[in-house]
């Protein structure tokens, strides 16, 4: 594996004192990274220089916590916990699929590409928050306590409701796609009207067949109306529990619901700060809670749901989905101009899903199965060859078709490109007519 980590001066954050730790992890990730690619090098040797860095990351988060303390940093407990999520979450999950392998090459390679792309996202966002550079995405959670009583409550009622055993994947769930998804919008207000809660529910449709449809005795292997409807008071149930267990929604009920479409679901994390934001594997499915408040989506972003429209709304709302089983094009590339200029591209006759990073990639493909992957050949961190060897080495993903994106044709780069065997390559220079007509072609070409 090459060395695709570099440090660049838009890492530093002014703090000299985390500056340096941070250059450290760099190297040590360098070292791994490099270390990795030298086959007769052995697994305990392996597993020395991982322990390594898990055990100088863990110095540091005290060091950087130690810091923020000091000058009263007022994001100090929401940083803890996101250190806190990647010590106690991220990293076992990551050691476990080390020692289920043997410390395969695959898992060695995918613990350094979470970790590296970990390492650059949190300095680039979170750590540029203490110095005041920009903003944490994740500043208002709710405190911890109160997080971790609401985890809890989800955990023990799908289980009473359901008789599953899930797991916390994420307690900052950035509202990623996954599967064929049902976005379900609850809000709850005071008789005063003042103030609003805001609750969104996300659902893999199989999780909704596989639980309210068994209930109900609903043999279907798609949603209809009947089990939408069923659903959506289900829904209404699981979320009135879970206020029961909240003090502070004392007073509170139900004012509106809708059913959005993703990209209405997604505008509330390009536009506004949550307060909770969890995902969960149940076993027959991924599923998401999500809690704004004040209100968040403005008037007019989805119809509201009455007892006169909601046959309507729900026999709409599944039209809709159906109609939009468009083929599926993942991009994935380091600059938000090209992501954003392809998506413009493609969106009316593809689904579109961006990542910018290789890890944002998998992650994608293992919540979303795309039927293209347009792939960036130079990105920082992990790049296209490691993005596309990582894809071709899972079963799972093997089958998926992947197009380079490339800035460069000169020989030697083209040549680079043939040997990894993609499915093709796109000139980033091309007219975005030429760049469609290729991709048209290709699936035309595919049917």
């Amino acid at each position: 594996m090459e060395n695709q980590l570099l440090w660049m001066d838009e890492y530093n954050i002014g703090v000299d004192i985390i500056d340096k730790e941070h250059q450290r992890l760099f190297k040590i990730i360098n070292k791994l990274f490099r270390f990795s690619g030298e086959k007769n090098k052995s697994q305990w040797a392996c597993q020395e220089g991982i322990k390594f860095f898990k055990d100088h990351a863990m110095k540091h988060f005290l060091e950087e916590e130690e810091y923020m303390s000091s000058i009263n940093y007022e994001g100090l407990d929401t940083h803890k916990r996101i250190h806190q999520e990647f010590r106690e979450k991220t990293l076992p999950t990551l050691e476990k699929e080390l020692e289920q392998s043997d410390y395969s090459e695959n898992a060695v390679e995918h613990f350094l590409g979470v970790c590296a792309g970990w390492l650059v996202g949190h300095t680039l966002t979170e750590d540029h928050a203490i110095t005041g550079e920009s903003i944490s995405r994740w500043r208002e959670l709710l405190p911890g306590k109160e997080q971790e009583s609401i985890k809890k409550v989800i955990i023990q009622l799908v289980y009473d409701m359901f008789h599953l055993e899930s797991h916390l994947i994420s307690e900052t769930y950035g509202g990623e796609k996954f599967g064929k998804g049902i976005y379900y919008r609850l809000v709850y207000g005071t008789e005063q009207g003042e103030e609003k809660c805001e609750i969104f529910l996300v659902f893999e449709e199989r999780l909704l067949i596989n639980t309210v449809g068994k209930v109900m005795g609903i043999k279907t292997n798609k949603l209809d109306t009947m089990l939408m409807n069923s659903a959506r008071y289900t829904s209404r149930q699981f979320v009135g529990r879970i206020i029961e267990h909240l003090p502070d929604m004392d007073g509170y009920e139900l004012k509106e619901e809708n059913l959005l479409t993703y990209e209405q679901f997604q505008k509330v994390f390009e536009t506004e700060q949550l307060q909770v934001s969890l995902l969960f594997d149940t076993g027959e499915g991924y599923f998401s809670y999500c809690t704004i408040a004040p209100h968040l989506l403005k008037k007019g972003t989805a119809t509201p749901i009455s007892t006169d429209n909601a046959m309507t709304e729900v026999e709409e709302y599944l039209r809709k989905r159906e109609d939009e089983s468009k083929l599926k094009v993942l991009v994935v590339d380091d600059s938000i101009t090209v992501r954003q200029m392809i998506k413009n591209l493609l969106d009316e006759d593809y689904d579109v899903a961006l990542a910018s990073s290789g890890t944002a990639a998998i992650r994608c493909l293992i919540l979303d199965r795309p039927d293209l992957v347009l792939l960036d050949y130079e990105m920082p961190v992990c790049d296209g060859k490691q993005v596309l060897e990582m894809i071709r080495s899972e079963k799972l993903f093997a089958g998926i078709p992947v197009f380079f994106l490339t800035g460069r044709t000169d020989p030697d780069t083209v040549k680079k490109l043939v040997s990894l065997k993609p499915d093709g390559y796109l000139a980033k220079y091309l007219k975005p007519a030429e760049i469609k007509k290729k991709i048209d072609a290709f699936f035309e070409q595919d049917n």
